[in-house]
């Protein structure tokens, strides 16, 4: 009998039982839901993080990886050249609209000196003005104020380029409407006035204009250097000159890094 009742009492409390403790169940269950979605949260921003981290040094990779390109081109073409080379970068462009200039890490501690001649794997960019004692100011062919001498690399033809202020623009002034000059033709520096060496790429002709009512033609060239892209550049010496110790094992050390990587 007594066990019948206990039966049946716990019959009817057991609901009673269950429906108290829900609450608590269901806070237990709410809060570990929290935790564990607060969980996946920081794990999902440590993920975040970790990507971004990633994402940069991957950035930093393609750039070097593009700057050992580059200094291969650079180091392939002073193989070419008979004249001693020092290798510096660009550290500082101008942003006057009327000047094309740039300043480099190199000065006169590294000898480089006024009236040196600049350029880049693809031809000559310009020439030191300013040399100061750890960096120097060198002004771009395109710039207003600048004229090369140079010559058709395909009959020899002797003329000036000057610069237009473009970026890489350069033009040929007072060269008759007869003169045996076609679109498409290599510029190099003819080697006149001692400034550049003779036989350095400058300019390819890119459009000519001539007008029987004019005496001249017009002819627009453009610069073979990489004026606004090249970061690294090649200093050419004098042969009466010399590359300070320092700066000389600089460069044999980095011709040796290149060769490596090239292996």
């Amino acid at each position: 009998m007594l066990n019948g009742i206990r039966s049946i009492f716990g019959f009817v409390i057991y609901p009673l039982q269950t429906i108290a403790s829900t609450p608590s169940e269901l806070s237990l269950w709410v809060e570990e839901e929290f935790h564990s979605h607060q969980s996946l949260i920081d794990e999902n921003e440590t993920y975040r993080t970790e990507n971004l981290l990633l994402k940069a040094q991957l950035q930093k990779f393609t750039s070097l990886q593009a700057e050992n390109i580059r200094l291969r081109s650079l180091l392939k073409s002073s193989r070419k050249l008979s004249d001693q080379i020092l290798i510096a970068e660009t550290i500082t462009v101008d942003l006057d609209p009327y000047k094309r200039q740039i300043v480099i890490n190199k000065g006169q501690r590294s000898g480089i000196y006024a009236g040196q001649p600049i350029l880049d794997a693809y031809g000559i960019m310009g020439q030191i003005i300013h040399p100061g004692g750890p960096s120097s100011t060198a002004i771009l062919i395109t710039d207003p104020s600048h004229a090369i001498p140079v010559q058709n690399n395909r009959n020899g033809l002797r003329t000036v380029l000057y610069g237009t202020g473009s970026a890489n623009l350069l033009e040929v002034q007072n060269l008759p409407n007869n003169a045996d000059i076609e679109v498409g033709d290599l510029l190099i520096t003819s080697g006149l006035g001692g400034r550049f060496p003779e036989g350095y790429p400058v300019a390819v002709v890119k459009k000519i204009k001539r007008d029987p009512g004019q005496p001249f033609a017009q002819i627009i060239a453009e610069a073979s250097a990489h004026l606004e892209q090249s970061r690294e550049v090649l200093l050419v010496m004098n042969s009466d000159r010399k590359i300070p110790k320092n700066d000389a094992q600089e460069h044999t050390q980095t011709q040796n890094n290149t060769n490596e990587a090239e292996q």
